[in-house]
């Protein structure tokens, strides 16, 4: 038991060092939001269209980074970048977490 507490301590705290977002945000806010994206990602996330890429069920985390890629330009698309640029650090949070809690079916 002890050696479990140790090894979670230290996973803790390496996430935290790394910045690794370990709390998520709002789904509920994140669902208000999402209405932008429902044009090429679906309402709940999952794409009509084969080259958009679905959303729903993915890691939070993951999403999120995404998001702030394509505000800050480290990743690179002219619609995403666009779609990014307002969003607000909590915005990005809300909106990985609504998309992470849907069904991908």
């Amino acid at each position: 038991m002890k050696n479990t507490t140790v090894i979670m301590m230290s996973a803790l705290a390496l996430c935290a060092a790394s910045g690794v977002a370990i709390a998520g945000g709002d789904a509920a806010a994140g669902k208000a939001k999402a209405a932008t994206c429902a044009g090429c990602h679906g309402a709940a996330g999952v794409s009509a269209v084969p080259m958009y890429p679905n959303l729903a069920g993915q890691k939070a985390q993951y999403l999120a980074k995404q998001l702030k890629d394509f505000k800050s330009g480290a990743r690179k698309d002219p619609t995403m970048s666009a779609m990014a640029a307002p969003l607000s650090d909590a915005d990005m949070e809300n909106l990985a977490a609504f998309f992470a809690a849907q069904s991908c079916k």
